[in-house]
């Protein structure tokens, strides 16, 4: 078949586009940066695409809160659209500022579907943090197929506490096997450890460290100490994406 179509999408803020698209290029497939008023004017349609990812950024400098603007402009500009994506067995996947905004679109955990279920919100400590950390994953998704007990990955954000909106939510997520990551040492207050879900179908995908920052072996801030790997650890995430399109769309 083709190369999978991968849609980056992109407004004021976001900066972590060029490297999500190189991402999904290397797992093989082709990518596409695409401006959100493309969309929104019809220069441009989801339905070209197979993945949706949603990269990281402080998009429209996370006025009112992080994501929100964005969020909003999903739900209201691109909900029929996005909702049909989704319905028809797309993937989607929103890192940092893009899982900010599909939790707070009501995309994601999407139990209730539509409705905002659970929010993120200022780090604990209430500054911005910037550091590598220890992943573990679980849960029932696409993305995570054959991940290693542990992973490595880099976070940046202020507002990356994830706060479900109350028990019954949380459990829910634990029944569902939605609760897609979980930081070994929590470094910003998330209730249960939670670092990222996923919506009941585990096609959609909501992270808050950054895969696309450790593709390549070389980008580990060890690897000179620890040897050089092939690939680093958030490779098999986009590679996983890439690979269920090629099998089941």
């Amino acid at each position: 078949m083709k190369k999978p179509r991968v849609i980056v999408l992109r407004t004021a803020g976001t900066n972590c586009d060029n490297e999500t698209a190189a991402a999904f290029k290397i797992a093989g497939s082709v990518s596409e940066l695409v401006h959100i008023n493309e969309l929104t004017r019809g220069e441009k349609f989801l339905k070209d695409f197979q993945i949706l990812a949603i990269p990281g950024g402080f998009t429209y400098g996370d006025d009112i809160a992080s994501g929100k603007i964005l969020a909003n402009e999903i739900k209201y500009k691109l909900n029929e659209e996005l909702k049909n994506f989704i319905n028809r067995g797309k993937l989607v996947i929103g890192i940092c500022n893009g899982f900010q905004a599909l939790v707070k679109a009501g995309i994601l955990p999407g139990i209730n579907k539509g409705v905002i279920e659970s929010t993120l919100s200022f780090n604990d400590s209430g500054s911005f943090i910037d550091k590598w950390v220890e992943l573990k994953p679980s849960g029932r998704c696409i993305w995570t197929k054959g991940l290693k007990e542990t992973i490595y990955l880099p976070i940046a954000h202020g507002e990356g506490k994830f706060i479900p909106k109350n028990k019954d939510i949380l459990n829910r997520l634990r029944k569902n096997e939605q609760i897609i990551f979980k930081y070994a040492d929590n470094p910003n207050g998330s209730i249960d450890d939670i670092a990222g879900i996923c919506d009941t179908t585990g096609r959609v995908l909501g992270l808050m460290p950054h895969p696309e920052r450790h593709i390549l072996g070389t980008q580990h801030p060890r690897w000179t100490r620890e040897g050089l790997k092939k690939r680093g650890d958030g490779f098999a995430i986009f590679k996983n994406g890439v690979d269920y399109v090629k099998e089941k769309l």
